[in-house]
């Protein structure tokens, strides 16, 4: 897979960036997250690991603004001036039932417009869709029932909406679960084609360890605080990581 490396110094002086600091989430007095600082610099691929209930989603909704947070978080455009970013969120592939006869048009439709789904959708909306996914090269999906979709094509489907309209920062929440080995590299290759080519951020979950130095720029290690930032090859070499996973990932499971 073709990687591209973003070039950027540590730090956001002057870049466009997301900069986390001292973030904390409490949910019914209990402390999720604490001390949890990161940044993220726009045209990065930025992996977030850790162990079920580590925090990662709650981490992603508290950017989102589902959840409130003690800390800051801030955006900057290149050259550095603030705004409030625009950000598309992927999550966790929904189920949908086999027989439902919703396709991935009405599907995409309803949610990019107010167009009711039972009149004949005029041309406009239809080049619309078709135009969306075929930036991940899903055009030939858009008459196929939801229900009948793969993980990977339900993950196109997703992706292509969260980039409707364009984000400065893409969230995934593990995208490659539900998905086989073909699919994911099909995945990982695009969301590479992708920040290359809209400069975005994105910033994915994923117990997949074995692909980080493919595609990652920066491997984020959570358990309610940040353990370990750094590029992949440092994390998972890192005695945190082993610490964590109970894993070498230079030589197998330990024993």
């Amino acid at each position: 897979m073709s990687v591209h490396r973003h070039k950027a110094g540590p730090g956001c002086s002057g870049t466009c960036c997301l900069n986390i600091q001292e973030l904390g989430v409490d949910i019914g007095g209990e402390e999720i997250l604490q001390h949890v600082s990161f940044h993220l610099h726009c045209g990065e691929i930025v992996a977030l690991i850790g162990p079920n209930g580590a925090g990662k989603s709650s981490l992603f909704r508290a950017i989102l603004g589902q959840l409130p947070y003690t800390g800051r978080i801030d955006f900057q455009k290149a050259g550095g001036n603030r705004t409030r970013p625009l950000i598309g969120y992927v999550p966790q592939s929904p189920s949908f039932d086999r027989g439902d006869p919703v396709s991935v048009f009405d599907f995409f439709s309803a949610a990019i417009s107010n167009w009711p789904v039972f009149l004949p959708a005029p041309r406009r909306l239809r080049d619309k869709v078709s135009e969306c996914l075929e930036r991940v090269y899903g055009g030939g999906l858009m008459h196929k029932r939801m229900g009948a979709l793969s993980g990977g094509e339900l993950q196109r489907v997703l992706l292509a909406l969260a980039l409707e309209p364009l984000p400065h920062i893409l969230i995934l929440d593990e995208p490659l679960s539900g998905v086989d080995i073909e699919g994911a590299r099909q995945l990982l290759d695009m969301l590479d084609e992708i920040r290359t080519n809209y400069d975005l951020s994105i910033l994915l979950s994923t117990h997949d360890f074995v692909t980080l130095e493919q595609y990652a720029d920066k491997v984020i290690l959570l358990k309610s605080e940040v353990l370990r930032v750094g590029p992949p090859s440092e994390v998972l070499a890192s005695e945190e990581f082993r610490s964590v996973f109970h894993l070498d990932m230079r030589g197998g499971r330990q024993p």
